[in-house]
């Protein structure tokens, strides 16, 4: 009976073919939205890991053929630790701007304490963000969303491959400067809604000071939570043009950070 030889060169091989993009891939299946989040099985994060590394193995750019246990392929590993998980972060920021969107409102109409256990994160968000959430998730797995940022990830392949330089100075701002647009971002949606209830609470004010004797705080809180769902009822017909002009902004910086060596 012939014995199974397996040389070290082989393994090296292997490795290079098989075990880094693995890696790359892994961490962006762990960072990015949906397929990391909470409520998904790790084993069928693990699936989804191997049956893309098949796929996409055979026509990556060839691997330098290294030890596992060196330490260049050391610095592999963290090299594609970090790419995948950059971009998987980058576009948990894009879907995060909805939530921070929520956020804004909830505590301008006074509903910052009615909080829920977001199942997919485990940290506690309100009620307004877990809606805008799921509603823009929803949305972004109908447009094929999923796909764009896979593609955009094997591509990064060509733009960084294994072994090589990696992501620079400039790719780490770039995702650092996604905070702020974040931020800008979430305020805009929430600009309509935050005119109009620091209107009514002008008005409040006004009445406050012509009849002291009346209890704003009483009246002033189901008024201002109606007008909120009010218009948060009429910003819902606007939403969807506002939800691809963030989206589009959200995936151009994806695809300059995965595409720009």
């Amino acid at each position: 009976m012939q014995e199974l030889v397996i040389s070290e060169e082989q393994l090296s091989q292997f490795i290079g073919t098989y075990v880094w993009p693995m890696l790359r891939i892994g961490a962006f299946y762990f960072a990015v939205p949906v397929i990391g989040a909470r409520t998904v099985p790790a084993r069928l994060r693990l699936i989804l890991m191997l049956f893309t590394t098949l796929m996409i193995a055979p026509v990556l750019p060839a691997a330098p053929v290294t030890s596992l246990l060196s330490m260049q392929g050391f610095t592999i590993v963290i090299q594609e630790v970090l790419i995948g998980l950059a971009l998987g972060f980058c576009m948990q920021v894009v879907l995060h701007v909805f939530l921070l969107a929520g956020q804004f409102m909830a505590m301008k109409m006074g509903l910052g304490f009615a909080a829920m256990n977001d199942p997919s994160s485990g940290v506690s968000v309100t009620i307004l963000s877990q809606f805008y959430l799921l509603l823009s998730t929803l949305l972004f797995l109908s447009t094929n969303g999923h796909l764009v940022i896979l593609q955009l990830m094997i591509d990064s392949f060509t733009t960084f491959p294994i072994g090589g330089g990696g992501m620079n100075t400039a790719h780490f701002s770039m995702i650092v400067g996604m905070g702020s647009w974040m931020f800008s971002a979430a305020l805009l949606i929430t600009l309509p809604l935050f005119t109009s209830l620091m209107i009514v609470n002008m008005s409040f004010g006004v009445m406050s000071r012509s009849a002291p004797q009346l209890n704003v705080f009483t009246v002033g809180f189901p008024i201002t939570l109606i007008f909120g769902f009010i218009l948060m009822w009429f910003t819902l017909a606007n939403f969807l043009p506002v939800y691809y002009e963030i989206m589009e902004e959200g995936v151009g910086m994806l695809r300059t950070l995965a595409l720009s060596p």
